[in-house]
Protein backbone atom coordinates (compact mmCIF):
# COMPACT_ATOMS: atom_id res chain seq x y z
CA UNK A 1 0.00 0.00 0.00
CA UNK A 2 1.49 3.46 -1.11
CA UNK A 3 2.99 5.37 2.10
CA UNK A 4 2.89 9.09 1.50
CA UNK A 5 5.95 11.22 3.30
CA UNK A 6 4.85 14.78 2.78
CA UNK A 7 6.19 16.25 5.56
CA UNK A 8 10.10 15.59 4.30
CA UNK A 9 9.26 16.76 0.69
CA UNK A 10 8.12 20.21 2.19
CA UNK A 11 11.05 20.24 4.32
CA UNK A 12 12.97 19.53 2.02
CA UNK A 13 11.32 22.32 0.44
CA UNK A 14 12.07 24.92 2.92
CA UNK A 15 15.57 23.84 3.11
CA UNK A 16 16.17 24.46 -0.47
CA UNK A 17 14.64 27.66 0.37
CA UNK A 18 16.55 28.96 2.48
CA UNK A 19 20.01 27.81 0.95
CA UNK A 20 19.52 29.58 -1.77
CA UNK A 21 18.45 32.99 -0.31
CA UNK A 22 21.20 35.89 -0.53
CA UNK A 23 21.21 39.57 0.27
CA UNK A 24 22.75 42.51 -1.27
CA UNK A 25 23.98 42.56 -4.48
CA UNK A 26 23.57 38.32 -5.20
CA UNK A 27 19.56 38.17 -4.78
CA UNK A 28 18.02 35.57 -7.30
CA UNK A 29 17.10 37.33 -10.57
CA UNK A 30 14.00 35.09 -10.11
CA UNK A 31 13.00 36.63 -7.55
CA UNK A 32 11.78 40.18 -9.54
CA UNK A 33 9.19 39.59 -12.22
CA UNK A 34 10.66 41.96 -14.23
CA UNK A 35 13.23 39.76 -15.32
CA UNK A 36 10.92 37.12 -16.01
CA UNK A 37 9.19 36.54 -20.11
CA UNK A 38 6.23 35.51 -21.58
CA UNK A 39 6.40 32.14 -22.70
CA UNK A 40 3.53 29.98 -24.65
CA UNK A 41 2.29 26.58 -24.41
CA UNK A 42 -0.36 24.20 -26.02
CA UNK A 43 -3.93 23.28 -24.18
CA UNK A 44 -5.64 19.64 -24.79
CA UNK A 45 -9.06 20.62 -26.27
CA UNK A 46 -10.10 17.20 -26.70
CA UNK A 47 -8.61 14.07 -27.60
CA UNK A 48 -9.99 12.54 -31.07
CA UNK A 49 -8.36 9.17 -31.07
CA UNK A 50 -5.82 7.31 -29.33
CA UNK A 51 -6.13 3.86 -31.03
CA UNK A 52 -4.27 2.98 -34.49
CA UNK A 53 -6.44 0.03 -35.40
CA UNK A 54 -3.74 -3.19 -36.29
CA UNK A 55 -5.71 -4.08 -39.07
CA UNK A 56 -5.70 -1.21 -41.01
CA UNK A 57 -2.58 0.42 -40.20
CA UNK A 58 -2.15 2.23 -42.91
CA UNK A 59 -5.54 4.77 -42.68
CA UNK A 60 -5.65 4.53 -39.29
CA UNK A 61 -5.45 7.60 -37.67
CA UNK A 62 -4.95 9.29 -33.98
CA UNK A 63 -4.69 12.97 -33.12
CA UNK A 64 -5.59 15.49 -30.21
CA UNK A 65 -6.89 19.06 -30.92
CA UNK A 66 -5.25 21.90 -29.34
CA UNK A 67 -5.24 25.87 -28.82
CA UNK A 68 -2.60 28.10 -27.48
CA UNK A 69 -2.83 29.55 -24.15
CA UNK A 70 -4.68 32.94 -24.32
CA UNK A 71 -2.26 34.53 -21.67
CA UNK A 72 1.33 33.20 -23.82
CA UNK A 73 2.91 34.40 -26.76
CA UNK A 74 1.05 33.93 -30.84
CA UNK A 75 2.02 30.69 -31.34
CA UNK A 76 3.18 30.08 -35.62
CA UNK A 77 3.31 26.44 -35.77
CA UNK A 78 4.05 22.97 -34.53
CA UNK A 79 6.26 20.68 -35.09
CA UNK A 80 4.80 17.05 -34.14
CA UNK A 81 7.20 13.59 -33.43
CA UNK A 82 7.19 10.18 -32.99
CA UNK A 83 8.85 7.96 -30.66
CA UNK A 84 8.95 4.47 -29.43
CA UNK A 85 7.52 4.30 -26.09
CA UNK A 86 8.11 7.23 -24.29
CA UNK A 87 11.67 9.69 -23.87
CA UNK A 88 12.91 13.17 -23.36
CA UNK A 89 15.65 12.21 -25.43
CA UNK A 90 15.05 14.63 -28.72
CA UNK A 91 17.58 12.19 -30.72
CA UNK A 92 15.31 9.35 -30.62
CA UNK A 93 11.86 11.45 -31.82
CA UNK A 94 11.27 11.33 -35.71
CA UNK A 95 9.51 14.21 -37.00
CA UNK A 96 6.09 13.60 -38.22
CA UNK A 97 4.92 16.79 -40.26
CA UNK A 98 4.33 20.52 -39.13
CA UNK A 99 1.08 22.09 -38.73
CA UNK A 100 0.36 25.28 -38.81
CA UNK A 101 -1.59 27.00 -36.10
CA UNK A 102 -4.71 28.02 -36.93
CA UNK A 103 -6.61 28.52 -33.89
CA UNK A 104 -8.89 26.65 -31.07
CA UNK A 105 -9.43 23.25 -32.12
CA UNK A 106 -6.41 22.89 -34.76
CA UNK A 107 -5.98 19.36 -35.31
CA UNK A 108 -3.00 17.73 -34.56
CA UNK A 109 -3.65 14.09 -36.47
CA UNK A 110 -0.96 11.46 -37.78
CA UNK A 111 -2.16 8.40 -39.66
CA UNK A 112 -0.25 4.91 -39.87
CA UNK A 113 0.96 5.52 -43.50
CA UNK A 114 3.16 8.97 -41.46
CA UNK A 115 4.43 7.13 -38.47
CA UNK A 116 5.65 4.47 -40.55
CA UNK A 117 7.51 6.66 -43.43
CA UNK A 118 8.82 8.79 -40.24
CA UNK A 119 10.19 5.91 -38.67
CA UNK A 120 10.99 4.49 -41.91
CA UNK A 121 9.53 1.14 -41.80
CA UNK A 122 6.71 -1.35 -43.59
CA UNK A 123 3.17 -0.52 -41.92
CA UNK A 124 2.67 -4.12 -41.52
CA UNK A 125 5.37 -4.72 -39.06
CA UNK A 126 3.52 -2.88 -36.03
CA UNK A 127 3.30 -4.79 -33.50
CA UNK A 128 -0.05 -5.08 -31.76
CA UNK A 129 0.03 -3.79 -27.51
CA UNK A 130 3.42 -1.84 -28.68
CA UNK A 131 2.55 2.39 -28.00
CA UNK A 132 4.15 5.22 -29.78
CA UNK A 133 4.13 8.72 -28.07
CA UNK A 134 3.85 11.69 -30.37
CA UNK A 135 5.37 14.98 -28.70
CA UNK A 136 4.37 18.61 -30.18
CA UNK A 137 7.33 21.66 -30.38
CA UNK A 138 5.33 25.26 -30.96
CA UNK A 139 7.07 27.63 -32.56
CA UNK A 140 6.05 31.39 -32.17
CA UNK A 141 5.55 34.10 -34.34
CA UNK A 142 8.94 35.64 -32.69
CA UNK A 143 10.23 32.17 -33.32
CA UNK A 144 10.87 30.71 -30.10
CA UNK A 145 9.88 26.74 -29.59
CA UNK A 146 8.49 25.06 -26.47
CA UNK A 147 8.76 21.24 -25.78
CA UNK A 148 8.94 19.08 -23.00
CA UNK A 149 12.70 19.95 -22.05
CA UNK A 150 12.72 23.61 -22.13
CA UNK A 151 9.30 23.97 -19.97
CA UNK A 152 9.36 23.84 -16.26
CA UNK A 153 7.45 20.87 -14.92
CA UNK A 154 7.63 21.28 -10.81
CA UNK A 155 7.78 18.14 -9.65
CA UNK A 156 5.05 16.72 -11.64
CA UNK A 157 2.45 20.06 -10.52
CA UNK A 158 3.60 21.51 -13.47
CA UNK A 159 3.01 22.37 -17.03
CA UNK A 160 4.26 19.14 -18.77
CA UNK A 161 2.35 16.30 -16.55
CA UNK A 162 0.50 18.18 -13.82
CA UNK A 163 -3.81 17.66 -13.73
CA UNK A 164 -4.46 21.12 -13.90
CA UNK A 165 -3.44 23.02 -16.93
CA UNK A 166 -4.17 20.14 -19.58
CA UNK A 167 -0.69 20.87 -21.37
CA UNK A 168 -0.47 19.26 -24.76
CA UNK A 169 3.00 18.42 -25.04
CA UNK A 170 2.44 15.05 -25.86
CA UNK A 171 -0.29 12.33 -26.21
CA UNK A 172 0.57 8.35 -26.42
CA UNK A 173 -1.19 5.91 -29.14
CA UNK A 174 -1.36 1.80 -28.82
CA UNK A 175 -2.13 -0.52 -31.51
CA UNK A 176 -4.47 -2.35 -30.73
CA UNK A 177 -5.61 -6.05 -31.22
CA UNK A 178 -9.64 -7.42 -30.39
CA UNK A 179 -9.66 -8.88 -26.47
CA UNK A 180 -10.32 -12.71 -26.43
CA UNK A 181 -10.41 -14.50 -23.46
CA UNK A 182 -9.45 -16.58 -21.33
CA UNK A 183 -6.11 -14.43 -20.31
CA UNK A 184 -5.97 -15.79 -16.81
CA UNK A 185 -2.33 -17.02 -15.25
CA UNK A 186 0.28 -15.97 -14.29
CA UNK A 187 2.11 -12.30 -14.86
CA UNK A 188 5.03 -10.39 -14.24
CA UNK A 189 5.01 -6.98 -12.51
CA UNK A 190 6.62 -4.32 -14.63
CA UNK A 191 5.13 -1.67 -12.73
CA UNK A 192 2.59 -1.16 -9.43
CA UNK A 193 2.60 2.77 -8.23
CA UNK A 194 0.63 1.59 -5.70
CA UNK A 195 3.80 -0.46 -4.57
CA UNK A 196 1.82 -3.70 -3.41
CA UNK A 197 4.10 -5.47 -5.33
CA UNK A 198 7.62 -4.54 -6.77
CA UNK A 199 9.18 -5.15 -10.81
CA UNK A 200 9.40 -9.14 -11.32
CA UNK A 201 7.19 -10.43 -8.75
CA UNK A 202 4.54 -12.65 -9.91
CA UNK A 203 0.87 -12.01 -9.64
CA UNK A 204 -2.34 -14.01 -10.63
CA UNK A 205 -4.77 -12.31 -13.27
CA UNK A 206 -8.45 -14.29 -13.63
CA UNK A 207 -10.92 -14.34 -16.11
CA UNK A 208 -14.62 -12.95 -15.56
CA UNK A 209 -16.94 -13.21 -13.69
CA UNK A 210 -18.74 -12.23 -16.89
CA UNK A 211 -17.76 -12.20 -20.61
CA UNK A 212 -15.13 -9.61 -21.85
CA UNK A 213 -14.23 -9.25 -17.68
CA UNK A 214 -10.84 -9.78 -15.86
CA UNK A 215 -10.41 -10.23 -12.20
CA UNK A 216 -7.48 -8.65 -10.46
CA UNK A 217 -8.95 -9.36 -7.05
CA UNK A 218 -5.18 -11.65 -6.56
CA UNK A 219 -3.46 -8.99 -6.94
CA UNK A 220 -4.77 -6.00 -5.07
CA UNK A 221 -5.37 -5.64 -2.17
CA UNK A 222 -1.90 -7.94 -1.93
CA UNK A 223 -1.74 -9.09 1.95
CA UNK A 224 -4.89 -7.59 2.79
CA UNK A 225 -8.91 -8.33 2.74
CA UNK A 226 -10.59 -8.63 -0.62
CA UNK A 227 -14.36 -6.91 0.20
CA UNK A 228 -15.30 -6.51 -4.08
CA UNK A 229 -13.99 -7.92 -6.43
CA UNK A 230 -11.74 -5.75 -8.43
CA UNK A 231 -13.24 -6.19 -12.14
CA UNK A 232 -11.94 -4.79 -15.55
CA UNK A 233 -14.26 -4.69 -18.43
CA UNK A 234 -12.38 -4.96 -21.74
CA UNK A 235 -14.04 -3.54 -24.88
CA UNK A 236 -13.33 -6.78 -27.38
CA UNK A 237 -13.13 -5.14 -30.29
CA UNK A 238 -9.77 -2.89 -28.93
CA UNK A 239 -8.80 -4.74 -25.72
CA UNK A 240 -9.58 -0.82 -23.95
CA UNK A 241 -10.21 -1.36 -20.62
CA UNK A 242 -12.51 0.62 -17.79
CA UNK A 243 -13.28 -0.14 -14.54
CA UNK A 244 -16.34 1.51 -12.23
CA UNK A 245 -15.68 2.48 -9.17
CA UNK A 246 -15.82 0.00 -6.53
CA UNK A 247 -14.49 -1.01 -2.95
CA UNK A 248 -11.57 -3.65 -3.33
CA UNK A 249 -10.64 -3.94 0.22
CA UNK A 250 -8.81 -3.31 2.61
CA UNK A 251 -5.17 -4.04 5.14
CA UNK A 252 -6.30 -4.41 8.30
CA UNK A 253 -9.19 -5.23 10.50
CA UNK A 254 -12.94 -4.98 9.50
CA UNK A 255 -12.68 -1.39 11.07
CA UNK A 256 -9.65 -0.31 9.02
CA UNK A 257 -9.46 1.78 5.99
CA UNK A 258 -11.66 0.57 3.02
CA UNK A 259 -10.28 1.53 -0.21
CA UNK A 260 -11.94 1.66 -4.00
CA UNK A 261 -11.12 1.73 -7.21
CA UNK A 262 -11.81 3.08 -10.48
CA UNK A 263 -10.31 3.94 -13.99
CA UNK A 264 -8.47 7.03 -13.94
CA UNK A 265 -9.02 8.58 -17.11
CA UNK A 266 -12.79 9.93 -18.11
CA UNK A 267 -15.76 7.12 -18.47
CA UNK A 268 -13.74 4.93 -16.12
CA UNK A 269 -11.28 4.19 -18.63
CA UNK A 270 -8.04 2.71 -17.38
CA UNK A 271 -5.83 1.42 -20.10
CA UNK A 272 -5.75 -1.80 -22.30
CA UNK A 273 -5.44 -5.24 -22.29
CA UNK A 274 -3.87 -6.79 -24.84
CA UNK A 275 -4.67 -10.55 -24.98
CA UNK A 276 -2.79 -11.12 -28.50
CA UNK A 277 0.09 -10.27 -26.39
CA UNK A 278 -0.75 -10.92 -22.64
CA UNK A 279 0.05 -7.17 -21.80
CA UNK A 280 -2.07 -5.43 -19.57
CA UNK A 281 -1.64 -1.63 -18.64
CA UNK A 282 -3.71 0.34 -16.41
CA UNK A 283 -3.80 3.41 -14.51
CA UNK A 284 -6.48 3.25 -11.55
CA UNK A 285 -7.51 6.19 -9.35
CA UNK A 286 -7.29 4.70 -5.73
CA UNK A 287 -8.97 6.56 -2.76
CA UNK A 288 -9.45 5.41 0.94
CA UNK A 289 -9.80 7.19 4.38
CA UNK A 290 -10.90 10.45 2.53
CA UNK A 291 -7.47 10.77 0.54
CA UNK A 292 -7.63 10.56 -3.34
CA UNK A 293 -4.27 8.91 -4.14
CA UNK A 294 -4.47 9.73 -7.75
CA UNK A 295 -3.71 7.64 -10.86
CA UNK A 296 -1.65 4.78 -10.16
CA UNK A 297 0.01 2.69 -12.92
CA UNK A 298 -0.25 -1.08 -12.89
CA UNK A 299 1.72 -2.71 -15.79
CA UNK A 300 1.80 -6.56 -16.01
CA UNK A 301 3.34 -8.99 -18.61
CA UNK A 302 1.39 -12.91 -18.97
CA UNK A 303 4.70 -15.33 -17.96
Amino acid sequence: MKKLLIIISIISLVTAINSCKKTGGAINPLSDVKNLTVGSYLVLDSTLNLNFDNSAMTTSTVGIMVSSYKGGEAVDHIDVFAASGSTYDTTKWHKIKTVSYSGDGTKLNVTGAELATALGVNPNSFVAGSFYTFYTRLYTKTGRSFDVNNTGNNSGSGLITGPYYYGAYFFTAYITCPFSGPIAGTYKVIADDWADWHPDDLVQVTDGPGPNQVNLSQVYPNGGTVISPLVVNVNPANGVATIPKVTFGRYGGASSTQYTAEGAGAGDVAGYIFSCTGYITLSIDIQGGGTDYGPNRLILQKQ
